[in-house]
């Protein structure tokens, strides 16, 4: 799906059978979702060569996740909107759900502490050191080697979604355009399947997302905005993203 993904699993029980396992999964998914290949079901759906009730499980699940939060963030996470070849971008969503999946492959091989990293996209599983939490950084949008925030996680997911890593992939689908005021949004929450969308949703919003993020029970916010030259990063965060910071710039 255009990205990196790293496994570390702290637990000294489990196997690389399991690790290979989770990447195997994966592997799957991408040609399964992939929208950079052709040939993957999501593709052929999209040009209407399968029919959806034809898909496989899979498919039609994530199809009616992307819904649910096409609903809850009244169109603003939309898989349909401006695809120039007509077909459906679920990347928003489908990451963070097979991270999460990849996950429960390696919690079924015994892992407890673990941390699965893909493109910034996170599920930290316990701890990365007896006491200590996982350290995660929010990177600065405009200046790469820099850190806006680092925050300390125990069984939780991070999601961040911004323009410095893709380009403007995501838009406002009601005006066509990127959106502006934020450089970047970050979802902290429970699962990755809706924090990774939340992000895409609440970053599409532009100023209006951090509000929309406050209102989703469990889920937690953070935008970054900064001057035209990158300098002066400002966070912006809702009530309970407090508890999630080790540190911030």
């Amino acid at each position: 799906m255009g990205t990196a993904i790293s496994l570390d699993v702290r637990d000294a029980d489990v196997t690389p059978g399991a690790l290979a396992d989770a990447f195997e999964y994966l592997r799957g998914v991408d040609n399964r979702f992939s929208t950079y290949k052709p040939e993957s079901e999501v593709s052929r759906l999209g040009r209407g060569e399968v029919q959806e009730r034809d898909c496989s499980p899979e498919l039609r699940q994530v199809l009616e996740l992307c819904e649910e939060v096409r609903r809850d963030s009244e169109g603003y996470f939309d898989i349909r909107a401006h695809r120039t070849d007509g077909g459906l971008d679920p990347s928003g969503l489908v990451k963070g759900w097979s991270l999460e999946n990849a996950g429960r492959i390696l919690e079924a091989a015994g892992a407890v502490n673990y941390c699965i990293n893909g493109g910034g996209d996170i599920v930290a599983h316990g701890e990365a050191a007896p006491g200590q939490a996982w350290r995660i950084g929010i990177r600065h949008p405009m200046i790469a080697d820099r850190l806006a925030a680092v925050l300390a996680v125990r069984d939780g997911c991070v999601a961040t979604s911004g323009a410095y890593e893709r380009g403007e992939h995501v838009r406002n689908p009601f005006t066509g355009s990127a959106p502006s005021g934020v450089l970047s949004v970050t979802v902290v929450g429970p699962s990755l399947t809706f924090a990774d969308a939340y992000a895409t949703a609440a970053f599409a919003m532009g100023p209006t997302g951090l509000a929309w993020v406050a209102g989703r029970p469990g889920y937690e916010g953070c935008v970054v905005t900064a001057d035209a030259d990158g300098s002066n990063a400002r966070l912006a965060w809702t009530p309970g993203f407090d508890s999630w910071f080790a540190e911030r710039s």
